[in-house]
């Protein structure tokens, strides 16, 4: 009884911290500000990793249809009660790999954030980024998979793809047969090589350039767009030490 207690008060005191994070005032705005150079309305837009949707909520806002994919059971039922009002947003209780079947979702209660379905990632990150020494996976739930591809198939190409999977970043994009418009994709330092290979993934579909935004920041860190071989070159002298943010690729022209 006691540690089936302990489990409600973690799980709850996790959403709080969520909806603290990615639902507090003002945040909307400058999500719609950031995404507007990506998305116009009638877009499709993809939401890998939808969370609690605030992002799914900014596209949509922006008049885009959005697929937003989550495949926490918890976080699911909030993300479509905070976007029943926006019926531009499709919520899918689904994960995405490189191929479509089931797997193992590793559940932290007090960071429902850091979810994730590469065991590799989780127990490199404990010993390479202090900030992850505390996070602890103690549950789990099998979701279903399914692939870009397979997206693509049933609901179009998008303009836009938001990816933040917490270490499964390059099974995604594995899934992946042509390039699309414009993506982003999360990246931890400690697991920079996941980043590199998510580099490579991109140019095997096409040539494309980057920037990155720092955190839950809404500006990013260059005002000229970067080729691939300057990403590398940041990556690998450690990406200035930033311990996480989100790398965005768009086709170069």
């Amino acid at each position: 009884m006691r540690v089936a207690l302990l489990g409600q008060l973690n799980r709850g005191l996790g959403l709080l911290q969520s909806f603290v994070i990615y639902r507090r005032p003002g945040r909307q705005r400058s999500l719609r500000q950031l995404y507007s150079e990506f998305i116009h309305p009638g877009d499709l837009v993809y939401d890998i990793g939808a969370h609690l949707g605030d992002r799914s909520s900014a596209f949509a806002a922006l008049g885009a249809r959005v697929v937003a994919l989550e495949p926490q059971p918890q976080l699911l039922r909030w993300l479509r009660w905070l976007t029943r009002h926006q019926p531009g947003v499709v919520c899918l209780p689904l994960a995405v790999g490189r191929a479509p079947g089931n797997a193992e979702l590793a559940l932290s209660l007090r960071n429902p954030a850091v979810a994730s379905l590469d065991s590799r990632w989780r127990q490199h990150l404990g010993t390479s980024n202090p900030g992850f020494r505390h996070v602890r996976w103690e549950d789990s739930v099998v979701v279903s998979v399914t692939t870009l591809d397979e997206l693509i198939r049933q609901f179009g190409q998008p303009s836009f793809c938001k990816i933040d999977v917490e270490g499964f970043e390059v099974e995604v994009l594995a899934g992946l047969s042509h390039p699309l418009p414009a993506l982003s994709f999360e990246f931890v330092n400690g697991t920079l090589d996941q980043a590199l290979l998510c580099l490579e993934e991109l140019e095997r579909l096409g040539r494309h350039e980057f920037n990155v935004i720092v955190g839950e920041q809404r500006r990013f860190i260059w005002r000229s767009w970067q080729d691939p071989g300057s990403l590398r070159q940041w990556l690998d002298a450690g990406a200035d030490g930033i311990a996480s943010g989100d790398i965005y690729a768009r086709l170069a022209s």
